[in-house]
């Protein structure tokens, strides 16, 4: 790595003023990060670890029914602590990497990142939620603007991430066993307003939402046999962009079937 300072802030402030600081950099669980830095593709002044801010941590019910996870919680905290009010997307978080990813990766990192193939990115864009910084809330159909791009400004701190909790959801992930991402990830919630399909792993634009299939179920059609188009799709050594557009049907299907 190269030589950089470090600083470990106590509260959400604090951070927001360390991260002023010229080519600095926040630093949540660190499973990207570090990596990146280990290799020398970045090069921060300074890594502002968020590590140490308790009000960004924990899982709670807010008196609207929605579920707050703070922005510093990690997969395997969400794993246990949302199982018993959102079951999805507790097993979701349970399925990501290894016990050592889960143990140090957070919500808030993964968010922030938005690597193409994170199960998280679906999930909050499947369940409609709200990302909120320190400095304004952003609907997930907002937020996700691209491959590793978000709405997030410099300095902006993911302090919590509040779901509404869908009547029934499951997700459904094929992974790449090498790296245990997903090769297409689909998140099904059912709200009484309707479906929202979100798929992760497929794209090249990243996460998206299913919007033919959301209008067939709404229409009470089936989506017996159908697929997204196969254009836009992600090709590489692990499936073509026609195998990625199948799975994504399928994967689809699985879920409404196990949420039947």
């Amino acid at each position: 790595m190269y030589n950089f300072e470090f600083e470990r802030p106590g509260s959400v402030a604090e951070a927001v003023a360390a991260l002023k600081s010229e080519e600095a950099q926040a630093l949540g669980g660190g499973q990207t990060l570090i990596p990146t830095l280990k290799q020398r593709l970045a090069a921060p002044a300074k890594l502002v670890s968020l590590g140490g801010i308790a009000e960004m941590k924990g899982v709670c019910l807010n008196d609207d029914g929605s579920l707050s996870i703070g922005g510093g919680t990690t997969h395997a905290e969400v794993a246990r602590a949302a199982a018993a009010h959102y079951p999805a997307l507790a097993a979701l978080a349970g399925g990501i990497g290894d016990p050592a990813v889960r143990n140090r990766g957070t919500i808030g990192g993964s968010l922030a990142n938005n690597d193409p193939s994170a199960c998280y990115p679906s999930a909050a864009l499947g369940s409609g939620a709200t990302i909120v910084t320190d400095r304004r809330e952003i609907a997930a159909d907002d937020y996700f603007q691209g491959l590793f791009t978000t709405a997030l400004d410099e300095g902006e701190i993911i302090t919590s991430v509040r779901f509404p909790v869908p009547e029934k959801a499951n997700y459904q992930k094929f992974l790449q066993p090498a790296s245990r991402f997903a090769l297409v990830g689909v998140f099904v919630a059912h709200y009484a307003g309707g479906t929202r399909i979100a798929v992760t792993g497929a794209s090249e634009d990243g996460v998206f939402r299913w919007s033919a299939a959301e209008e067939a179920l709404a229409s009470g059609a089936a989506l017996d046999g159908m697929a997204p188009e196969a254009d836009g799709m992600i090709a590489d050594l692990h499936g073509t962009k026609a195998y990625r557009a199948h799975l994504t049907g399928v994967l689809t299907r699985r879920a409404l079937q196990a949420m039947a």
